[in-house]
């Protein structure tokens, strides 16, 4: 075990390599383990086929992947375990999270940070995840808040196009990303995954009525991505993953809302708790992403105004909301540490390097 970490900042991170065709790729459970449950197990052999069909990746499985959400639950140590592995392992290039789920912050004590900053690779999921991504963090490494097993990859009947090509523009190609486009069509709708049926009925797919939202500001703002769920982000502080000041220096926050749809008034205490640890004071601007089937569209807007705008009076703070990542699909793929511009004339923001080396 290894507590103390690096802790570098956010240009310093290690740069993992391209993923390419014929590489093997580790499914970990960090946190819930249903992709071994019967009845969604079907998803993740699904996730598994079009990873291999759709970009030539080998998926495979660690020792405690498949081990189903009872055994996964009590046996933190042994998610950690696997996390380290993949790591190790020098035939695995990337390591995808199966899901999110509540307390991946478990494993805590269990991570070598030596581990992981000393064989980086690619990384990445979203949700509860976020707590691996600041594991990573402090372990020097560039993650990537994107897609994952059991959602995303195994998207019923067919992956959303916005989703593969920001996933290959972020993780399978080394050019620099450019311009992030906005999707025209969204879902947040739930099918429940136990019932084997419903793979084969797609998800009912709602007009972009809104498009990306610039709430103040103006100009352009650059800094380096750091963020992910605000939920999960409001757990870690205090704890020895939370990040330095210095990662918020100038940086471009990003922040989403999860599936459990908070009410506005959590959301407030969860910025209030921010901004008093002078994070919004730190960063050069922030990205908010769609809410869970747009539930508290407005009321979000307004508690972020409130709270940045009224209390903390950062009146020139730029703010964009409303941009496709997070809970609801299709999905971006966010490296965290790239740098990266804000534009509130053209309500849009640009990846300025590549995602991997």
């Amino acid at each position: 075990m290894n507590v103390g970490g690096i802790m570098i900042n956010l240009a310093q991170l290690k740069i993992p390599n391209t993923l390419k065709a014929g590489d093997k790729i580790a499914a970990v459970s960090l946190s819930w383990g249903g992709a071994g449950d019967e009845g969604i197990y079907l998803r993740y052999l699904l996730a598994r086929e079009r990873l291999k069909s759709e970009f030539g990746l080998e998926l495979i499985e660690m020792p405690n992947t498949l081990k189903g959400t009872e055994y996964v639950y009590a046996h933190p140590e042994k998610r950690a375990e696997d996390f380290m592995q993949a790591f190790l392992d020098p035939e695995i290039k990337g390591i995808f999270s199966c899901i999110g789920g509540d307390e991946s912050i478990r494993m805590l004590p269990y991570i070598d940070f030596a581990v992981i900053e000393q064989h980086p690779k690619v990384f990445i999921g979203y949700s509860d995840t976020t707590v691996a991504h600041f594991m990573c963090l402090k372990a020097g490494l560039r993650s990537y808040y994107g897609p994952a097993l059991l959602s995303e990859f195994a998207e019923n009947v067919a992956l959303h196009d916005y989703t593969i090509d920001s996933f290959q523009s972020v993780v399978m190609r080394s050019e620099v990303i450019g311009k992030i486009g906005h999707s025209n069509q969204w879902t947040s709708e739930r099918l429940e995954w136990h019932v084997p049926e419903n793979l084969t009925i797609k998800r009912r797919m709602m007009p972009e009525a809104h498009g990306v939202e610039c709430l103040q500001g103006n100009g352009s703002v650059q800094g380096r991505l750091i963020g992910g769920c605000i939920e999960v982000i409001d757990g870690l502080r205090g704890t020895d993953i939370w990040p330095n000041a210095s990662h918020f220096e100038g940086a471009l926050l990003f922040l989403e809302t999860s599936e459990e749809t908070v009410e506005p008034i959590a959301l407030e205490r969860m910025l209030r708790a921010l901004g008093a640890m002078s994070v919004f004071s730190k960063v050069s601007g922030i990205l908010f992403g769609k809410p869970y089937d747009e539930t508290h569209y407005e009321a979000y807007k307004g508690v972020i105004m409130k709270v940045i705008s009224e209390e903390l009076k950062l009146t020139e703070l730029p703010i964009l909301y409303n941009l496709n990542f997070g809970h609801t699909a299709p999905m971006l793929t966010l490296p965290i540490g790239a740098l990266a511009e804000l534009s509130c004339e053209e309500r849009s923001f640009s990846i300025l390097e590549s995602g991997t080396k």
